[in-house]
Parts: C-alpha cells; structure tokens; sequence
C-alpha cells in the first residue's frame, strides 16, 4: 500500500506524517520495521540506489510485522544523482502498491505535476494534498490550536495575530504556543499579541511594496517605521525590499516571455503572492527601482547616507 502525502503547507503535512508514524509505533512496539528512505543522496542522508530500497521488502521480518518505510525526495532526485529513481519507482509502482506493507511517499512541497511519477502516484497511491489554508480556514485553525490548550482568543486579537504571522503555520504555532504559556487564564487579547508577537518581516514588506504599488507611500513608511521602532535595521529591511523586487523582476520575466513560472524555482505561494504584484509595475520601472536599491546600500556602506534617510528616500522615490 502507498500514500502520497505534499503539498506547500509542510506544517500540517509533516503532522499528518507523524500522525502516521505515531499510529504504526502504537500497533508494532518493536520499531524495527519503522524504515527511513532518502531519494536523493545530495542531502547527506540518501540510502543508496533504487534496488536498496527494493530489498526492505524481500526480506523476512521476524516479527511478522507490517513494515511502514517513509520514503523522501522522490522528487528531487533527478538522472545519475539517484540512478534512476523515479523510473525505477514508475515500473515497480503496482507491486508495491499489492504489498502488505506500507510506503508514504513524503514531500515537504508542492512536486511538479506533469512528471509521470506524479501521475502515477495519484492512480495508485492514496493521495493527500496540504494547500495553503485559506484565511476563513486559517482563523478555525487558529481558534482549534487554542482550544487544544484550554486557552481562548477574542476576535480581535486574532485578526491581529493573523496579520502579525499570515500563513506559515511553523511560527504560527510557535506565537500560539508562547501565547498560551503566557496567559493561561483569561482570554487573550490584542495588547497580548502586541507585546509578544513580533510581526512577520516578509509579509510586512509584501504589503509595503503593495502600497507602494498603489501609490500609498504614508501607509508604507508607516510599515517600515513599526519595524524600526522595534529594533530591526534599516539594511536589514532594505535587503528584503531588494529580495521582494528581485523576485518581481524574475516573476515578470517569464510572464513576458510566456514561460512556466515553475522555472524561477521560488517558493509556489511566493510566485502566487508576486504574480499580482508584478501587474503594478512594468519592467521598466522595476529595472529602475531595483538599479536604485543597488545604489542606495553602496551609498550606506560607503557611509555617504544614513541608512534610515536612505530608506525613507527610496521609497519616496518608488
């Protein structure tokens, strides 16, 4: 039997991963049938060739137990790096879907859809994917992660939180978890989230070139200046300006030139966030501006410019 567990939300796929994991341990006590396979060997834990991993199911337990072998990176393991994997996988995949044992094919991001192997996992396999959740989805997952720990959240609080973190459930679950140690009595509130809750950089900057894009430069000094205030430098911030208009000029790129988007190899949900944005700007424009932010860090570490002025310079001049 297999199981395909992806998809760009690694939190919630790495617990169903656990889940899995947790429920076999409680069923085989042993352990010993409990296998771990890595596809692609550039990652330092790699298991060897295809017919290695093969072997796991031609040799005799003696315990008469189900094995479950977690295989990773199936996807990334591409030509002589892994000797064939997935071609490999691909002529064996129906007799290892007969099995008594348990495979899940594990990956910690969304896998290339039009690769045969794909395919061929979503006609054998028992498939599970993990999008994104959306906002509606994200605040009931919230709200759920609270109630796990007897701990409530008004309403408020939680759209600041929200905002604060956007969707990446790893830190998500990390403020939630810090909150919840904090005020185990009561309900939390937005002064709560506030003292304790850094918010994200990325998704700030996100919205700052968003409005920047909408020619609300006040809204977007005033984002940049709440960072400030709470002690991240200047460079710092204009390092992600130039990572977040890099990307645009990459994204815009092969839209003009009709390619994949897949091709610039960012994350998916990056690409989706960047794609609207780079409706805003031209490529023109994004030359300039990038050229300019270039110019702007030689000019602070060259000590010709504050680094804050520059900052607030550049973005009166986007």
């Amino acid at each position: 039997m297999i199981y395909f567990i992806y998809g760009e939300d690694s939190y919630r796929s790495k617990r169903k991963l656990e889940e899995i994991i947790d429920g076999y341990k409680k069923v085989h006590k042993s352990g010993l049938n409990l296998i771990y396979v890595d596809a692609n060997p550039s990652t330092g834990s790699g298991r060897g060739e295809f017919k290695d991993f093969l072997n796991n199911f031609r040799t005799t337990s003696m315990f008469d137990e189900k094995r479950l072998i977690v295989l990773k990176n199936l996807f990334s393991a591409k030509g002589g790096l892994s000797a064939g994997w997935q071609e490999e996988f691909l002529e064996e995949i129906k007799k290892i879907n007969d099995l008594k044992d348990i495979v899940v094919v594990y990956e910690d991001s969304s896998p290339d859809q039009r690769l045969k192997i794909f395919k061929a996992l979503q006609k054998y396999a028992k498939c599970q994917e993990f999008k994104f959740l959306q906002p509606a989805e994200l605040k009931k997952w919230i709200a759920l992660e609270f109630e796990k720990g007897g701990v409530k959240i008004d309403f408020s609080a939680q759209s600041l939180l929200l905002s604060f973190v956007g969707n990446n459930l790893w830190q998500m679950a990390n403020e939630i978890n810090k909150l919840s140690n904090y005020k185990k009595e009561g309900i939390i509130n937005k002064q709560d989230v506030e003292l304790l809750v850094m918010p994200n950089i990325e998704n700030d900057i996100f919205k700052t070139i968003d409005d920047l894009a909408s020619k609300n430069k006040k809204q977007a000094l005033s984002l940049l200046h709440k960072h400030i205030d709470k002690g991240a430098k200047p460079l710092y911030l204009l390092s992600m300006i130039a990572y977040q208009f890099r990307n645009l000029l990459i994204i815009k790129e092969l839209l003009e030139k009709q390619k994949p988007l897949t091709a610039c190899g960012l994350h998916p949900f990056v690409v989706r966030k960047s794609s609207y944005l780079c409706n805003q700007f031209s490529m023109p424009e994004l030359k300039k501006i990038y050229r300019r932010i270039f110019q702007i860090d030689c000019d602070i570490k060259t000590g010709k410019i504050d680094a804050e002025t520059a900052l607030d310079l550049l973005l009166s001049e986007i």
